[in-house]
């Protein structure tokens, strides 16, 4: 049977197959365009199972917020290997996944799966891509943010990417603002916006470290609780972004930075992805 070019390229328009995949499984189906599309989505299945136990350690970070700004979500497109990760389709294939999870906002990665662009799941989209680049895609660590105003940062080279919510914004220019502070998350790694949100075991636990350094350095064991709380402090300084550096300027703190642009300006909460971490 003769499959024509045109028939081809509409079978690569729909799945994003290579054209000789296309034509293998027009032939296949003996011009069948649905049996094809068929033949071409058991072929990513059958890739896709056969590569489950890879480890997808390269990928991208995608990030976005809604047009009010108030809104955002961050996820890793993972994959095996770097080659992949600069494909065209494979940013083609993460940008349209941002734009379905920004007009849906999903709960968590298994609903985002389930959401709908051109026919298919955002599931059925992965396994199809398996089965063209030939290797484990998958998303990781889904999160949204809402907020008065959210922003975003990508790293050049979208191994990191960072999402951040604010409040107490109204009448601010926050343009540099925001990305100073998303900066700050992606280099400086804090846990916690303030010293309250870090958990109370991780809290805990330093202080049982602090205690144990202490006694092995032989301080006094009626000092040990004091000199523990003096190295948490130092343990905030380091892990929430409130009591860190400024990086900019290390003469002040996030927090005397926010101050200084306006006393209501607040950080609500942040997710700092790295691809892999």
């Amino acid at each position: 049977m003769n499959i024509t070019a045109k028939e081809v390229n509409e079978l690569r328009q729909k799945t994003g197959a290579g054209m000789m995949d296309c034509k293998k499984a027009l032939t296949e189906a003996n011009g069948d365009f649905e049996k094809a599309i068929e033949i071409l989505r058991l072929k990513g299945q059958k890739v896709s199972e056969a590569r489950k136990d890879r480890e997808t350690k390269e990928g991208s970070v995608f990030a976005g917020v809604t047009a009010d700004a108030q809104k955002g979500v961050i996820f890793e497109l993972s994959c095996e290997t770097d080659f992949v990760a600069r494909n065209e389709d494979f940013q083609k294939l993460g940008n349209a996944i941002l734009q379905v999870a920004l007009s849906n906002l999903p709960a968590d990665t298994a609903a985002l799966l389930q959401l709908t662009f051109d026919g298919l799941t955002i599931q059925e989209h992965l396994t199809n891509a398996v089965g063209k680049i030939g290797e484990k895609i998958e998303i990781r660590n889904y999160s949204k943010i809402e907020a008065p105003m959210v922003a975003y940062y990508i790293h050049p080279g979208a191994k990191v990417g960072v999402l951040l919510g604010f409040r107490g914004n109204e009448g601010l220019e926050m343009e540099s603002i925001a990305k100073d502070v998303c900066m700050q998350v992606a280099a400086m790694q804090p846990i916690a916006v303030r010293k309250e949100d870090v958990p109370q075991e991780i809290v805990q636990k330093e202080i049982e470290i602090g205690k144990e350094l202490a006694r092995q350095e032989g301080k006094p064991e009626n000092m040990l609780e004091k000199i523990a709380l003096g190295k948490l402090n130092k343990f905030y300084k380091e892990k929430v972004l409130l009591e860190q550096d400024f990086v900019k300027d290390p003469s002040k703190t996030i927090a005397q930075y926010l101050a200084e642009k306006s006393k209501s300006l607040q950080v609500t909460n942040f997710y700092r992805l790295h691809l892999g971490g």
